[in-house]
């Protein structure tokens, strides 16, 4: 085993054991190092890591700041692992389109029709209607369009639900946006889009959990194929 993984291995046990939380700090680089007999460098190499994966921030300097601390950001490796995979195209983004609509769907399915995340949801739908009548760019449209359809799933309460659709639609997010050239009316789409939405969320306020799951799978399969992505 790596020295840095013994770092990593350390700090995981210390996580499942509580002795570490959210919110916590690690030890000194220099004491973390001593305690466990490896190099300062493995200790920097394994923190590397973990603030990569979205597990720890790491403060430089002094203060309130200062420090290594424990976070929560599962969204933040697995966006970047999907967004790298899908460049090598080892991961064909019909694929991921398939594996986002069976998320979206079981979360729209599943949306707490008093959910408050649905009020930020019906919100965002104002915002896109104010983007489509001033004429903004699409790429500002496709952003709001992201966080309408992460609120959907935030409604469902699912916390692991919530972090793969964040890592998901964030891979392919810069992929949606290029592939607005590829359709015949941009206006057009973005109308439709806007109608699709207040559908969604019409059917899950109404407590309509099937129709819901439907028209939202209806919603994201007509864009891509619109755009001409290929589905299996």
């Amino acid at each position: 085993m790596r020295t840095h993984q013994l770092v990593l291995h350390w700090i995981e046990n210390q996580l499942s054991e509580g002795r570490l939380t959210v919110g916590g700090r690690l030890p000194a680089e220099r004491t973390l190092a001593e305690q466990l007999q490896v190099s300062r460098t493995s200790v920097r190499e394994a923190i590397r890591i973990l603030e990569a994966m979205g597990v720890v921030r790491a403060g430089v300097g002094s203060g309130p700041e200062a420090g290594t601390v424990v976070i929560s950001d599962p969204t933040a490796a697995l966006g970047s692992a999907l967004r790298l995979h899908v460049a090598t195209q080892h991961l064909p983004v019909s694929d991921i389109v398939e594996t986002r609509v069976l998320l979206e769907s079981w979360a729209a399915a599943r949306a707490r029709p008093d959910a408050p995340e649905l009020a930020a949801a019906a919100a965002l739908l104002d915002e896109m209607d104010a983007v489509g009548k001033d004429g903004l760019a699409a790429d500002d449209f496709l952003a709001l369009d992201v966080r309408f359809h992460l609120a959907l799933a935030d409604a469902a309460g699912n916390a692991v639900v919530s972090a793969m659709m964040g890592s998901l639609r964030e891979s392919i997010q810069g992929y949606a946006a290029q592939l607005t050239a590829n359709l015949p009316d941009w206006d057009a789409t973005a109308s439709r889009l806007r109608a699709e939405h207040r559908e969604i969320l019409a059917a899950i306020r109404n407590d309509d959990g099937d129709s819901a799951a439907r028209l939202v799978a209806a919603h994201i399969e007509g864009y891509y194929r619109e755009a001409g992505v290929r589905q299996g």
